[in-house]
């Protein structure tokens, strides 16, 4: 079976829809507020694509987003890499030829795309790229497309809200 890398939208679609870190980090503040499932967007289809495996897909992906360094991150895709048992594929289609990439079960499909999108990623863009929000009780990952590179925050939603307990903090704290 061939695979594409993941579009990162899905990939941080997925981890912080799916994963339990994420869902359980937003059940302690925002009570039933969750994620829609990943609608309208095209996951690599495979005969064990379910609630739970894409559970556990996300559960395996956001340890890369939360470690720190360039090697440890790289050893957690290089162990995706190997587990899926992905590997480069050429194709033909008429006169031209695409680069692939191909895993040997199908139930491998959707965490071989998610490494194969990290690869990239990682060797395009660095392990700065990647993080976990900074916001208090929120897990969700983030890709950094920001031309600074100095994201902290999943949204601008966790964003502001850190900034506004910033302001009622000082704001307590400068009156007698």
């Amino acid at each position: 079976m061939t695979v594409d890398a993941m579009p990162s939208a899905v990939l941080v679609e997925l981890v912080n829809g799916w994963g339990s870190v994420p869902r359980e980090a937003r059940a302690v503040d925002y009570p039933g507020e969750g994620y829609p499932p990943i609608a309208g967007i095209a996951l690599p289809a495979g005969p064990e694509l379910t609630d739970r495996a894409l559970t556990l897909a996300a559960d395996r992906l956001h340890p890369v987003f939360a470690t720190v360094g360039a090697a440890g991150q790289a050893r957690l895709v290089n162990e995706l890499l190997v587990e899926t048992g992905v590997r480069p594929l050429l194709s033909v289609m008429g006169d031209h030829t695409h680069a692939n990439w191909a895993v040997g079960d199908g139930a491998d499909a959707v965490l071989a795309a998610a490494a194969v999108a990290l690869r990239r990623h990682l060797a395009d863009h660095g392990s700065q790229r990647l993080g976990v929000c900074t916001g208090r009780r929120c897990a969700d990952v983030y890709i950094d497309a920001s031309p600074a590179g100095r994201r902290r925050f999943c949204s601008v939603t966790c964003q502001n809200r850190a900034r506004v307990a910033t302001f009622r903090s000082r704001r307590a704290s400068a009156q007698p």
